[in-house]
């Protein structure tokens, strides 16, 4: 199954409990039989994202986001099937078996995202051996300007294009397939002369990207010279990267973490600012790779730590980028302050002109989202101008409005009247009277989501939970006196027979080995797993009700199949045969 044998698959999450698999990313409370958390996989205030510890398996009443302790991994790291089994496999100290491909395209897929690891580690190499070939010097001459160390260079794996044809052919030259050579993305074919392969990084300075499996996965180059191209760029989208979902120098942040565990982590914007601060002793650093903070880096950012400092340029679009970046890390729950630099400088300004010193008080003074939010507005106005600086006030209380906390509200209109000069008791009074705002849909408590599924299919997924999960009143109801027209339906009614049959239990976490985690039907069905849905006297009768309905709907469509007979046949005797069983029937309807 994917790639790997059934038995080990089962062996291996034998060895591991879902429950610390997900603690280690998300803080669980226990609650009941079940463990709670609000969702990893969207924003939500109430928890709804439960933890079957029996079971072994996770489900979101909120989002419908459910899998085993494998598809948790993969989601959480970014990764496939096999790398999240690697993972899990390491966590249980359980060697990986020879892998078993059931499928040529599963063989293909494996084959292709293998081949594409080796391009881009062999582009990797290449690009470093380039950098001490003596054929670098405007390269070097650069890694000089920023007084980038040798060992800092290493560390990185920083590397030269020369220029844009020996890559591809380098790569050729190595046996590797063309196909494979672009869709690594370190190759592109050239716009001007159709057919020709390019180095898609021709000339650069390259900085190579690498997952937290230490996988090289995209690269960064740099421009030398004054040109009309973007003076960064990175590897575009493939199978193997994407930059939504990763962050530069996340491997070195994880082995830190591993060694010596982290406080907080620094997120600065790119790459030179990553490798400046990391060489000045601020090795808790990563990069977005541009201002758009992502909600997947927050969470990947968050995983290796709950305080996250964000550290983008002191400009005002740097400002912007990091206030935008607070608010997403606030969604995902992690603390966050903003690193507030002087107007104009980057991280690496800072520490070239005031040393390791001056960025550590700049760390020191970062400020909470409100805090900064208020600031940053502050600069947009000239408050020496009554019309300014009554809009500054009018803007700073729609920023104070934003803190829950009383306390901290009071402490920010003290300083806003000390700023403005206005009476406490006159911004208390506006702030107080400011419009409502309509507040944003949220799960207030965990709901089953309601999908306008007619009566009939209702009827089979309770029947159906209710089985799964062990109900009192189904433990010994036969599914094969049911018809399920549903394919999804039919699939887990044939586990669980099977299963029965073996004599042995009913796990809803193998069903997690038969479907896609996407599944909405199987979702709608672990929706009713909620609290006492499927237990006590009403669950009982709703489930007997369930199984009446069925019936009903059994002898409605064969009413219906043989009235349409009746009607066609010419045959009396046939006639009054069919007729015969239409009144048995209908006799039948009528006592249910």
């Amino acid at each position: 199954m994917k790639g790997f044998d059934t038995e080990f698959l089962q062996q291996l999450k034998s060895k591991i409990d879902i429950v610390d698999v997900i603690s280690s990313y998300v803080s669980l409370e226990k609650k009941g039989m079940n463990y709670w958390a609000c969702c990893p996989f969207h924003h939500e205030k109430t928890p709804s994202f439960s933890v079957n510890s029996v079971d072994q398996y996770y489900h979101c009443f909120g989002c419908g986001a459910s899998g085993d302790a494998i598809t948790f991994v993969r989601k959480m790291e970014t990764v496939d099937f096999m790398d999240a089994v690697k993972i899990l496999a390491e966590r249980a100290k359980i060697p990986l078996p020879d892998l078993n491909f059931d499928s040529e395209k599963t063989i293909e897929q494996k084959r292709k995202r293998d081949a594409i690891l080796k391009i881009l580690r062999a582009s990797a190499r290449f690009y470093l051996n380039n950098l001490n070939s003596g054929h670098a010097d405007a390269h070097i001459d650069y890694i000089l300007s920023r007084k980038l160390s040798s060992s800092t260079v290493r560390k990185f794996g920083l590397g030269a294009s020369l220029d844009f044809k020996t890559l591809p052919q380098y790569l050729l030259d190595q046996g590797f397939r063309r196909e494979d050579i672009l869709d690594s993305g370190a190759v592109v074919e050239s716009d001007r002369h159709a057919g020709r392969l390019i180095d898609a990084q021709g000339g650069r300075l390259i900085f190579p990207i690498i997952n937290a499996l230490d996988d090289v996965v995209a690269f960064g180059g740099r421009v030398l010279e004054k040109t009309d191209f973007a003076k960064y760029k990175n590897t575009r989208e493939t199978s193997v990267f994407n930059k939504s979902k990763n962050l530069y120098n996340i491997n070195l942040l994880k082995k830190q973490k591993k060694a010596t565990g982290l406080k907080n982590i620094i997120m600065v914007e790119g790459y030179m600012d990553t490798i400046s601060l990391y060489q000045a002793g601020f090795t808790n650093v990563v990069a977005s790779m541009g201002t758009a903070l992502t909600k997947e880096q927050a969470r990947l950012a968050k995983r290796y730590a709950d305080e996250i400092l964000i550290s983008y340029d002191g400009d005002f679009a740097g400002q912007k980028g990091a206030i935008r970046g607070l608010e997403i890390l606030r969604d995902e729950g992690a603390s966050v302050r903003v690193v507030s630099l002087p107007e104009g400088l980057d991280p690496d300004d800072v520490v070239k002109k005031y040393g390791n010193d001056g960025y550590r008080k700049c760390l020191d003074s970062a400020m909470p989202l409100t805090d900064f939010k208020l600031e940053v507005a502050g600069r947009g106005y000239d408050l020496s101008k009554t019309e300014e600086r009554r809009a500054y006030i009018a803007e700073a209380l729609r920023i104070i409005r934003e803190e829950e906390s009383v306390s901290v509200r009071e402490d920010l209109l003290k300083t806003l009247r000390d700023k403005t000069g206005v009476t406490y008791e006159s911004l208390k009074r506006d702030l107080d009277n400011l419009p409502a705002e309509t507040p944003p849909a949220q799960d207030r408590e965990p709901v089953r989501r309601e999908d306008g599924a007619d009566r009939n299919v209702k009827a089979c997924r309770f029947i159906l939970a209710s089985v799964l999960f062990g109900a009192k009143y189904a433990k010994n109801f036969d599914l094969s006196s049911v018809r399920f027209d549903n394919p999804v339906h039919n699939t887990i009614a044939d586990y669980i027979a099977d299963r029965r049959k073996r004599e042995e239990k009913v796990r809803a976490s193998d069903l997690f080995e038969i479907f896609d985690e996407k599944t909405p039907e199987l979702s709608e069905i672990l929706d009713l797993s909620l609290g006492d849905n499927l237990e006590g006297e009403r669950a009982a009768r709703y489930f007997s009700d369930c199984v009446k309905t069925l019936g009903r709907q059994k002898i409605e469509e064969e009413l219906k199949k043989l009235s349409a007979e009746c009607d066609a046949q010419t045959d009396l005797a046939e006639k009054k045969r069919i007729t015969r069983r239409i009144l048995e029937l209908t006799i039948q309807l009528k006592n249910f």
